[in-house]
């Protein structure tokens, strides 16, 4: 049987990776990689999962194309970074590209673009020429879910957070977003609308309800003459109603400007997915470029794709039992699975934070570099992160570790006596913005931040941080508790990867912050009484549970050294 062809929005996956991995991976001649490697990972897990080397990288010869501009001018208008160019790629991406181009191209991977149009035009176009195909397309892109036609051997792989992928097939439709096919979903679409694109849509209807309507009335054209016909069924309101007569046109414009090309040329494309690599030039490229490993694991993957069942994504571990006498404060414990946290849990808002410094002793280290990653609803956020001159020589020691020198610090830092003040209000404003703080092994993090605010005369004492905090999660806590058996080190790398979280870059502040907010997400998915504890339930239990997990380390290293002390303070250790 032929393996998949696996289809590449390219671009939708080197912005994932730009964004998501830290600008400190860089070649050795100091030039930003990070979108390159995150690719090239991401085509080393997608050819193991499913099996196939069969492999097309499509490419935008033009995002943001003039046939659909003339029907929509607002169409992606607001992505614009450089109105000389009329580009969206910011310049640290722009120049990582003819990397990526010949990284891709030296493993045997075709790039797909056709002059004038965008990847999904080519992706529409693959997909609608090659009927006989299994086709794996490979997007972030909702759009795309617009291919899914009954009797097409066609599904949509999207990656979600915490390292996990969604895929979608013709079938999931009516379940997942209560249209019948793809082409039901383009008219949802279309009424839904979609900011990120520029596509207006109907103000006052929901994805829901565009659902409902299409459901109950067909296609676009019969919801609109419903609308002015005066109906009343399927959600139609008045307000609705006159939504959608107000906007028909948009709405026409929107589904047409969504609907991707079917007649390009792309057949060369396909016939040269599976060729072999050059494996000299790509090892060659990633010598230069300082992408070795990426490459090697590329290249491993391609000589020997593997089993898709056998090369799956690590899931979250089993369920876990939180034991009755630790359980959260009015949650009784339970060893019912759960796939995700409930809708209205904690995990709803939560802001992840780590600081990179310039010693290990909390009292005494200085902040060297900071991040805060927000998560809403399970989707992470922008990033706010920090470069920091402490003010004193960085150590070699934890040069060592985080990577930062002192020459760099104070050539690319923001003083300390200006970026401090502006991470402790970052830090406590996220109490009255309803959102919880996560951490690993935050007690570190949180009494260098009050260290650090006591020094520059903005705290009077460690307690004046804690009163203005919100209510903490410390994935560190949660995981000795809820699998206190579990052998091996509870390190943040250790954890992330038993939670199966991404975390190539440890000692790196936003790396380390984002993976604890998705160990954070992973912890409550996987055990149903952590996620349904209230946030100030769970920060008054982990109080608790530190306090007996110290006591119980104390005990175990007096056996052999009487005097030895654990502190059990959470989560801030006291400074005098």
């Amino acid at each position: 049987m032929t393996s998949p062809l696996l289809v590449l929005d390219t671009p939708a996956l080197y912005y994932r990776s730009f964004h998501g991995l830290p600008d400190t991976i860089r070649s050795p001649h100091g030039r930003p990689v990070n979108a390159v490697r995150g690719l090239l990972d991401t085509i080393a897990q997608l050819v193991q999962q499913w099996g196939s080397t069969r492999v097309v990288a499509v490419m935008d010869a033009d995002w943001r194309p003039d046939f659909r501009t003339a029907i929509l001018p607002e169409y992606k208008a607001h992505r614009i970074v450089d109105e000389v160019r009329g580009t969206e790629t910011p310049p640290e991406l722009e120049e990582q590209l003819p990397v990526l181009f010949d990284a891709v191209s030296a493993l045997g991977i075709p790039i797909a673009e056709v002059p004038g149009t965008e990847a999904d035009d080519v992706i529409a176009s693959i997909v609608a020429q090659c009927v006989d195909e299994e086709i794996i397309v490979v997007s972030s892109d909702r759009d795309l879910l617009a291919l899914l036609e009954p009797g097409r051997r066609v599904r949509i792989h999207r990656p979600r957070t915490g390292g996990r992928w969604e895929t979608t097939s013709p079938a999931d439709l009516p379940e997942l977003y209560g249209v019948a096919d793809g082409t039901a979903y383009r008219a949802l679409a279309a009424l839904r609308g979609d900011p990120s694109d520029g596509i207006p849509g109907a103000p006052r209807i929901g994805e829901k309800t565009a659902a409902k309507l299409v459901a109950g009335y067909g296609g676009l054209e019969e919801i609109i003459a419903a609308a002015q016909a005066g109906a009343k069924e399927h959600g139609l309101s008045d307000l609705r109603r006159q939504s959608i007569v107000e906007h028909a046109d948009a709405v026409r414009a929107g589904s047409r400007v969504m609907e991707g090309l079917l007649d390009l040329e792309v057949a060369e494309f396909v016939a040269a997915a599976g060729s072999a690599p050059d494996a000299q030039r790509a090892a060659a490229l990633g010598a230069e470029w300082g992408l070795d490993r990426a490459i090697a694991r590329a290249l491993e993957a391609l000589r020997d794709p593997g089993s898709p069942q056998a090369t799956r994504v690590q899931e979250l571990p089993p369920t876990v039992q939180v034991p009755t006498e630790h359980a959260p404060t009015g949650q009784a414990p339970t060893g019912q699975p759960r796939t995700a946290p409930p809708p209205d849990g904690w995990t709803r808002a939560l802001c992840a934070f780590d600081l990179e410094t310039t010693g290990v002793d909390p009292r005494t280290g200085r902040i060297v570099s900071a991040a805060l990653v927000p998560f809403t609803d399970g989707t992470e956020g922008p990033a706010r992160t920090w470069l920091v001159d402490p003010g004193i020589e960085i150590p070699i020691e934890s040069q060592r570790v985080h990577g930062i020198t002192t020459e760099r610090a104070r050539a690319e830092g923001t003083p300390a006596a200006i970026a401090v003040p502006q991470i402790l209000e970052a830090v406590t404003r996220l109490r009255e913005d309803g959102s919880v703080l996560v951490g690993h092994n935050i007690v570190y993090d949180l009494t260098v931040l009050a260290a650090e605010g006591i020094r520059a005369g903005m705290l009077g004492s460690p307690q004046d941080l804690l009163a203005q905090l919100p209510p903490v999660v410390d994935t560190l806590v949660i995981d000795r508790q809820i699998d206190r058996y579990r052998r091996g080190p509870r390190t943040l790398t250790a954890v992330a990867e038993h939670y199966g979280v991404a975390l190539d870059d440890a000692h790196d502040a936003l790396a380390d912050a984002r993976a604890a907010g998705l160990i954070a997400l992973g912890q409550a998915a996987a055990a149903p009484a952590i996620a349904d504890a209230t946030p100030h339930d769970l920060h008054a239990s982990q109080v608790e549970w530190k306090a007996a997990q110290a006591a119980s380390l104390q005990e175990y290293l007096r056996r052999r050294r009487p005097s030895a002390t654990v502190n059990g303070d959470w989560p801030l250790e006291p400074l005098d």
